[in-house]
């Protein structure tokens, strides 16, 4: 279980979901709605085989109701997914991918595997592309626990990834800070002693005899 200070820092799994599930996708409905008035924007009206761009949360519920089909993202087909896999192991840099990828692919394969063209191959290369993250992220880790290390950036990080980077950078950072700032800090007292020497001198005078 995670800690008190970790959950300060950190998003679990299940808040992640909930992130993600503002994301837009695209539905084809099998049925005519009116549009749906809806604090995050209208969406709609809904006729049938005429695709429609919902928030992800939204397209699950019609999906459950067996209202619609959703199409996966482009980005989840097996030729990109096979690029992006190639890209990563030939490169140290991440790869450009939705920001909240293992979130919606998840929701997918657990709401819409039908919907999903060679679901096994997807879910196998996105499995493959994580793998090979993480052991980018444990590398970059394993090197900035070794330096003194003021900034970090690290561009195109998923929000998972994010969410596990983020309590273990703060927490390296602050204790750079801490060692940084008592590096920076005189020997306690010696500045005072030194003004205060200075003074006491430039206080003394020289008493007359009578």
């Amino acid at each position: 279980m995670a800690s008190q200070s970790d959950n300060s820092v950190a998003f679990s799994a299940a808040e992640l979901e909930f992130l993600a599930e503002d994301e837009m996708v695209e539905i084809v409905p099998n049925m005519r709605m009116e549009p749906l008035n809806l604090i995050s924007g209208d969406f709609g009206p809904f006729r049938p085989q005429i695709a429609a761009q919902v928030p992800l949360w939204l397209a699950v519920a019609l999906k459950k109701r067996g209202k619609c089909t959703i199409r996966p993202p482009e980005w989840m087909s097996v030729e990109k997914l096979t690029q992006v896999l190639e890209a990563e192991r030939d490169s140290e840099k991440f790869q450009l991918l939705p920001f909240h990828y293992v979130e919606i692919s998840r929701l997918l394969f657990d709401h819409a595997r039908e919907d999903i063209p060679d679901i096994y191959m997807v879910r196998s290369l996105i499995e493959d592309i994580k793998d090979v993250r993480f052991h980018k992220i444990g590398t970059g880790l394993e090197i900035i626990s070794k330096e003194v290390t003021y900034a970090l950036r690290l561009k195109n990080l998923s929000a998972m990834e994010a969410n596990i980077v983020r309590p273990f950078v703060t927490k390296a950072l602050q204790t750079f800070h801490k060692l940084n700032t008592t590096e920076a800090i005189p020997e306690s007292g010696s500045i005072p002693n030194r003004q205060r020497q200075a003074v006491n001198q430039r206080d003394k005078r020289v008493l007359k005899g009578r």
